[in-house]
């Protein structure tokens, strides 16, 4: 699959619009009001500090690292920023969000688009709702993007929360394509997820429960195991050498929890009252399988189960708003982690004006040598 080389605003009619209260990094932009029994949040929900759109500054003369990285946990604005910055460094923005890259699916991912403006983004609607995507496709679109946006002479500012994702990136990782074991599959297809993980468990050392989420994640993950086992050739091309990172610039958009929680509830409320549930109900309609929808996770799983009856509708309200809360949780623990694994993080301060961001952004910049000049003969 080839990247996306947006060279201009995608505007989504009718799903994205104007955010009405809070100006987040995930919101979306469409409305709705077909739930009465929503009316419990109707009121108008408490105002974050304002924060103004950045102009575009005259371009930067520094020297941009091989990876400049904004991220942050859900609901920081990494998105705006990640635009403010780029304006002021002549740069285009790659996506590190697993879930945006599928299309049709706006609300509830927060894709934003209109944040943009006129700053070309990539690897935002690259993939079909209900398609198969992983780590390993991503990493090949990333390096298409990446040398078209360097080819056309300018710089690529990486932005996103998908922890694995970004630093699968970083790292400078590389995955051999390992394919379907048919006879495997067969073997696994009676186990539960508690065997499974105890399965993979056994065979590498567990950092996350990502690959444990669903049965169908634990049999892959099994799967690629296996072919490591077989082809240790493969396995070592899999491996990270921190010693030969490439240079790189991590900033950590820093939000205090309250902010955090209070920000993600509002944008929850705003998401349900513009028409998540029916952008749900379009996919399941336009023949998305339902599993398929909970194994995406939070919104998309939680409406879904709302939708095949399986929750009330204040149910999944609660649930969700609970599992978003817990998730920001667990992007913080993945980036504690990666700070424990050899990586440098900034946290420049969420909500300070986008002049003074920018200023930190390259008081940070300075710290990176300028590349040394040919020598003359």
């Amino acid at each position: 699959m080839e990247a996306t080389d947006a060279t201009g605003p995608m505007r989504k009619t009718g799903a994205m619009r104007k955010m009405r209260a809070v100006h987040s990094s995930h919101s979306s932009h469409s409305s709705h009001n077909s739930h009465s029994s929503h009316n419990s949040h109707s009121s108008e929900p408490s105002k974050s500090p304002e924060l103004q759109p950045s102009q575009p500054i005259p371009h930067s003369t520094f020297h941009i690292p091989h990876y400049l990285c904004i991220t942050g946990p859900t609901a920081c604005g990494k998105t705006r920023r990640a635009v403010a910055l780029a304006r002021h460094l002549d740069a285009e923005i790659i996506s590190a969000d697993s879930r945006q890259v599928y299309r049709n699916m706006d609300i509830g991912t927060g894709k934003d688009l209109d944040e943009y403006g006129d700053t070309p983004y990539h690897l935002i609607d690259i993939a079909d709702a209900g398609e198969k995507y992983n780590l390993y496709r991503y990493l090949q679109d990333y390096d298409a993007a990446y040398a078209d946006i360097r080819r056309r002479g300018r710089n690529a500012i990486l932005c996103g929360g998908t922890g694995m994702y970004l630093e699968a990136v970083l790292s400078g990782l590389r995955l051999p394509e390992v394919p379907v074991n048919a006879a495997l599959r067969d073997s696994l297809s009676g186990c539960t997820l508690p065997q499974l993980t105890e399965r993979l468990a056994s065979m590498k050392t567990m950092h996350n429960t990502t690959d444990v989420d669903t049965v169908a994640r634990a049999i892959r993950a099994i799967e690629i195991e296996t072919y490591y086992l077989e082809h240790p050739e493969a396995a070592q091309t899999a491996r990270v050498d921190a010693s030969r990172r490439p240079e790189a610039l991590i900033i950590l958009m820093d939000i205090d929890r309250e902010s955090r929680r209070r920000r993600i509830s509002e944008r929850l409320r705003t998401r349900l009252d513009d028409g998540m549930v029916e952008e749900v109900r379009a996919l399941l309609d336009r023949g998305v399988d339902p599993e398929t929808l909970l194994a995406y996770g939070l919104e998309y799983r939680y409406v879904t189960l709302y939708i095949t009856g399986q929750m009330k509708y204040a149910e999944m309200v609660q649930s969700l708003e609970t599992a978003i809360h817990q998730f920001a949780k667990r992007q913080m623990t993945w980036f504690r982690g990666m700070e424990r694994r050899g990586f440098t993080l900034h946290p420049i301060p969420w909500d300070i004006p986008d002049e003074d961001f920018i200023a930190r952004v390259e008081a940070l910049l300075q710290e990176f040598p300028q590349p040394q000049s040919p020598q003359s003969p």
